[in-house]
């Protein structure tokens, strides 16, 4: 939202969906309009033109390669961002520092997973880190997950080499992968973290919906 831009507490957020029609858009779509304090006013997939409709917040769940592309544009068009998608380096998230600095008065978030385990593991693996000489990251996802290692590994194998170096234990070790353990589930290592879950495990895609998640 732009600075001239007063938003009326009254009205519901206005929201934009940026990957409408993949497994996450569609869940963040459904969630919007369940929510009474949001409507849904944009829904865009691959091959749509980018427009936002008045949004006030667009919701970026798209793919790596497109991504940047999608945030640069709404932090000119003054636009606040909440973003799931993965692939952000350190060089990226400095380059959307650049953008937010010329733009003071937009938001983005940007979150490798919105279920809260998921952040709660990833606090924990960090407070954590210093008391350990080696760690293992495990995942295990649905056959049709694009990235691995996903976003939520990455970022847990960040915070635990930040958490060790603070300590001063010293350089983590060179990320690497493993062959996948389960058929058709990519399983990936790094960090000197192996970035699994338990046989049966299946997580929910609804969690990031819940409200508690929202506020």
């Amino acid at each position: 939202m732009t600075d001239e831009q007063v938003r009326n507490p009254a009205e519901p957020i206005r929201v934009g969906v940026l990957g409408a029609r993949g497994r996450m858009g569609v869940e963040v779509c459904g969630a919007v309009d369940a929510a009474p304090d949001m409507k849904l006013v944009a829904t865009v997939d691959q091959g749509d033109g980018l427009s936002a409709a008045g949004a006030e917040v667009v919701v970026d769940f798209t793919t790596p390669d497109v991504v940047m592309d999608n945030l640069h544009w709404c932090i000119d068009q003054g636009i606040n961002a909440v973003v799931g998608t993965t692939g952000f380096t350190e060089e990226r998230l400095d380059q959307v520092r650049g953008w937010l600095a010329r733009k003071p008065g937009v938001g983005v978030v940007i979150a490798p997973n919105f279920g809260i385990g998921a952040v709660l593991m990833m606090q924990f693996a960090a407070r954590a880190a210093r008391y350990f000489e080696s760690v293992e990251i495990v995942e295990q996802h649905h056959p049709r997950k694009l990235d691995a290692p996903s976003g939520t590994a990455a970022h847990t194998a960040r915070l635990i080499a930040r958490a060790r170096a603070e300590a001063g234990l010293g350089p983590a070790p060179t990320p690497r992968r493993t062959r996948c353990r389960v058929p058709g589930a990519p399983t990936s290592t790094g960090c000197g973290c192996t970035p699994s879950a338990p046989p049966g495990w299946s997580p929910t895609r609804r969690c990031c919906s819940a409200p508690p998640a929202r506020r």
